[in-house]
């Protein structure tokens, strides 16, 4: 397939993921940075903690609805204008809800700024396989996104916590805002169109969703993304509401679990290469189940704590770590002559059922106790558990 527009595409390895990476930072922040205030927006909003929950659940929900539709939009049009716009969208969002304190227009504000998240997310990964497509750059370049983004849930609560108690909830947002115009304005001048020339598009949705192992790898991945979607759904009013914590105090210890996935990561590779792919994923979901167990132990026994919450998290975190390397190959290893279309939906469907089911989980079992990260980290383990059983007897 001709691409007479990566030539263009001239930067160093440094050089472009300095360009690229701000847009992959900003969608995960986005979800993260004001964790540390949710349990105070109920009352700023003039609303039930239900509805806040809302704007975590919808956020993550379209951020991968919308990779159905912009990868192909981006297919058409060219991945710059399809970057451009989604980063301009989510800055506008995000200065609106700096201003609002309307609680349906937050929540619509929300889905605005994942829908611009979603765009410029899928228009950096695809600039990805246009320009380092079969080279070895381009395994280095998602390694190295993937460590960024890992680093996300460790910083963004502490950035978050801290802009609020200097400046306020709204500047929050106001930074996010601000972040967005800054990265779109590196971005034009540098960010040249690399949409190959031709684009030959196939019908092969129903054959990716007809595949066993798509759907058991993606419900593995499901309950480990889910199971850290819950989890930062559920702390804020766990430790802060339940165990007392400052906003300073609840940051520091949620960072915990982001650093035992940083950690249990640059070992996982020797793992999965002892245990193989099948073997890593049912050994995740072992230790999830594991921490769901030690939740219970807490919530039955003791108060809430650093001790009964956060430590079981750091066994969920490993798991999540084990499960989320193999994955990804699991699920798409059957469609590499269709692995933009396998890539969208894998994030498609995972998206929606941890916003779903995680949602609902929280929502009915209560988001100040550890309950529906209990309930999480044993349904969905078991779920997929069992399709890894089937899979092997076929």
């Amino acid at each position: 397939m001709p691409n007479r527009n990566s030539p263009a595409w001239s930067y160093s390895l440094p050089a472009a993921l300095l360009l690229m990476a701000p847009f992959d930072i900003l969608a995960s922040l986005a979800m993260d940075i004001y964790l540390p205030v949710v349990p105070e927006m109920p009352a700023i909003l003039g609303t039930t903690p239900d509805i806040v929950q809302l704007t975590l659940s919808l956020y993550m929900i379209v951020l991968g609805l919308g990779q159905v539709v912009f990868g192909p939009i981006s297919d058409r049009i060219g991945r710059r204008p399809v970057l451009i716009g989604g980063a301009v969208l989510f800055a506008a969002a995000s200065f609106l809800l700096a201003g609002t304190s309307s609680a349906a227009l937050f929540v619509g504000l929300r889905v605005i700024q994942a829908l611009g998240a979603s765009a410029a997310l899928v228009a950096t990964f695809a600039t990805v396989r246009d320009v380092y497509a079969e080279r070895p750059e381009g395994t280095v370049t998602y390694g190295l996104f993937s460590a960024m983004l890992a680093c996300v849930p460790a910083l963004g609560p502490i950035a978050g916590a801290l802009i609020a108690h200097g400046l306020g909830w709204r500047a929050i947002f106001l930074s996010l805002g601000i972040l967005a115009v800054g990265a779109v304005l590196n971005a034009l001048p540098r960010w040249h169109e690399t949409r190959p020339d031709t684009v030959r598009s196939r019908p092969v949705f129903r054959k990716i969703l007809k595949s066993p192992a798509f759907w058991v790898y993606t419900l593995g991945f499901s309950a480990a993304m889910g199971a850290f979607f819950v989890f930062f759904s559920t702390a804020p009013r766990v430790l802060i509401e339940g165990a007392g914590y400052s906003q300073i105090g609840f940051s520091m210890a949620f960072a915990t679990a982001a650093v035992a996935m940083i950690v249990t990561t640059r070992f996982a590779r020797l793992f999965v290469a002892h245990w193989g792919i099948a073997g890593s994923l049912a050994r995740g979901m072992v230790l999830l189940l594991l921490g769901a167990v030690l939740l219970t132990v807490g919530q039955l026994f003791a108060e809430p704590s650093l001790l009964t919450f956060v430590v079981p998290m750091w066994v969920i975190s490993v798991g999540i770590v084990f499960a989320g390397s193999v994955t990804a190959n699991g699920a798409l290893e059957a469609f590499g002559d269709a692995a933009g279309t396998a890539v969208a939906l894998y994030f498609c469907v995972q998206s929606l059922i941890v916003g779903l089911i995680g949602t609902v989980a929280v929502i009915v079992l209560g988001g100040d106790t550890a309950w529906p990260l209990v309930a999480y980290c044993t349904i969905m383990p078991v779920v997929t558990l069992g399709g890894l059983w089937l899979l092997g007897r076929r």
